[in-house]
C-alpha cells in the first residue's frame, strides 16, 4: 500500500522543468483569480477604509486593474440591487465581504453571507439585492476588464424593484 511518505523522487527534481512553474505577477486562470479574491477579501487592510454607503445608489470602487483583468468593491445598503444582468464577454468571481446578497437567477435564488463567492461565465444572466437589514459590501474580479453589462428584461422570478445597475465606464 502506498501513502505519502512511500514517495521517493529519483535523481534531481530541478531537472524536470515541467513540473517547476514559474511564478506569475498576475492571476491567468480560474483558480488564481479566486485565489485573488480570497487574498484580497482576507486582508480587510485593503479594502476596508474605501468603502462608503450611499443610500441613492450602490456606490462602487475600482481596486485594481492587472493585465486584462479588474477588481471592483461595492457597498449595498438595504434595498439595493443590481438589476437582471449579465457582464458580456467577462467572466467573473464575486465575493461577499460583509453582510448577505441574495442572487436570482431564471434557476433560483441563493443567499451569499460573508465568505460565500460566486464565480460565473460570459453570458451568466443573474440580479444581486440587498434583502437583509444590514448593508452588505462585495468584491468583484472581471476578466477581461468589464466593459458592458447588458441589462435583461425582468423574469417572474427575478425583481428589479431594487435600483440600478452599477455604471461602468471605459477608457
Amino acid at each position: 500500500m502506498n501513502s505519502d511518505s512511500d514517495l521517493q523522487i529519483a535523481g534531481d527534481i530541478l531537472e524536470v522543468p515541467h513540473l517547476l512553474q514559474t511564478p506569475r505577477e498576475h492571476p491567468a486562470t480560474v483558480a488564481e483569480f479566486v485565489g485573488l479574491a480570497r487574498s484580497i477579501a482576507a486582508d480587510r487592510s485593503q479594502w476596508e477604509h474605501l468603502v462608503q454607503y450611499d443610500a441613492t445608489t450602490r456606490w462602487y470602487h475600482r481596486l485594481r486593474t492587472g493585465p486584462g483583468y479588474e477588481v471592483w468593491l461595492l457597498s449595498w445598503v438595504p434595498g439595493q440591487g443590481s438589476g437582471p444582468h449579465d457582464h458580456g464577454p467577462s467572466s467573473g468571481v464575486l465575493t461577499v465581504l460583509e453582510g448577505t446578497l441574495t442572487e436570482r437567477t431564471e434557476r433560483g435564488t441563493r443567499v451569499l453571507a460573508a465568505g460565500n463567492e460566486r464565480v460565473f461565465a460570459p453570458g451568466y444572466v443573474h440580479e444581486v439585492v440587498n434583502d437583509a437589514l444590514e448593508p452588505a459590501v462585495s468584491l468583484h474580479v472581471y476578466y477581461p476588464a468589464l466593459t458592458e453589462m447588458p441589462m435583461h428584461e425582468p423574469r417572474c422570478s427575478v425583481s428589479t424593484a431594487h435600483g440600478p445597475a452599477h455604471a461602468v465606464t471605459t477608457a
